[in-house]
């Protein structure tokens, strides 16, 4: 029996329109079983912090479990990658951060490109870096740091938490907008990093703000400047850079992805739930205790905020020639 090509395309259009009715279908029940949500860091740290902070509304609004999956490692590469193999139906989600802006470029990964195959689905938290000094650093501003870094060119050292770090390409950012010869000394951490600009070990740091305000207010560091383009809440009389350096801006970030080809029903419905989590009083004023604010606004907005993040630091990664460990 010969079957014509025009039945086999009506066939076959049939069959993609039921797929998609059942996708759409799907994505309008969703969610109906527990949400998988990946973490690129270990238990602990501010992006485990964070969307801990912000589950317990999804769970609750949406009536299913919504499970945080811890995989550290190759700076969030490994949480990623998994994101990008699994299905695209919603019960695979991945907290984004910074590093991920910076590592498309520092370690371009041929398994994916991000942002590119990822579907964002919202902001959820944007904290400022903090430059600060050791107490010895006679600068007590920005424009005077400037002043003594140029007059002692190449003798000054940046600490930062690791190569290619939102510490690291903070403080290259700056060296590339001020013209200035530091010499970066990486750590495996931000911990040993504070500990030895407290020692007088190295000068300057570019540092996470939750992880240096506590010597900030006992004296041990000298704050000059927040890396965010307004004043943070949590120091408020502490300057922002581009007060000083127009157009500077740094922030460490997280949020929430999918993997591409989600459907919209989906991104919509969890966008507007993690919204509504980053609108509750409790939630703003335990990211206020952590240094953060609400990262709010549309899917479309957060990608837009990601490819324009993407871009800057692969500026910085090349002009720095920032090689990865």
């Amino acid at each position: 029996m010969r079957i014509h090509r025009r039945t086999l395309l009506k066939t076959a259009t049939a069959a993609a329109g039921l797929v998609a009715f059942s996708r759409v279908a799907a994505a309008l029940d969703y969610p109906t079983r527990p949400v998988r949500v990946i973490v690129g860091f270990p238990p602990g740290g501010a992006a485990d912090i964070f969307a801990r902070l912000i589950m317990p509304h999804l769970t609750t609004s949406l009536g299913q479990t919504f499970l945080i999956d811890n995989r550290p490692g190759a700076g969030g590469d490994i949480a990623a990658t998994a994101l990008v193999q699994a299905a695209p139906d919603g019960y695979t989600l991945l907290i984004a951060s910074v590093a991920n802006s910076i590592n498309a470029t520092l370690h371009p990964n041929p398994k994916f490109h991000f942002p590119a195959d990822m579907a964002p689905i919202s902001g959820i938290s944007v904290v400022p870096l903090v430059m600060v000094v050791n107490p010895s650093v006679p600068a007590k501003t920005v424009p005077e740091f400037i002043a003594y870094a140029k007059s002692n060119a190449g003798k000054l050292s940046m600490a930062s938490p690791g190569i290619g770090t939102a510490g690291h390409v903070a403080g290259e950012l700056f060296k590339m907008t001020t013209g200035l010869d530091m010499v970066h000394v990486p750590y495996h951490g931000g911990a040993p990093a504070l500990i030895d600009l407290m020692g007088g070990r190295v000068q300057v740091e570019f540092s996470p703000l939750p992880d240096a305000v506590g010597y900030i207010r006992a004296g041990k560091l000298r704050a000059l400047a927040v890396t965010t383009a307004a004043r943070s809440q949590a120091l408020p009389d502490v300057p922002a850079m581009n007060e000083f350096v127009p157009g500077y801006e740094a922030s460490a970030w997280w949020g929430m992805c999918a993997p591409k080809n989600t459907p919209a029903p989906i991104v919509e419905t969890l966008n507007k739930q993690v919204n509504a989590a980053l609108a509750d009083a409790a939630v703003k004023d335990q990211f206020a205790k952590l240094g953060g604010s609400p990262m709010t606004g549309s899917a479309a907005e957060f990608g837009k905020f990601i490819a324009a993040d993407t871009t800057k630091w692969a500026k910085v990664v090349k002009f720095a020639s920032i090689k990865p460990e």
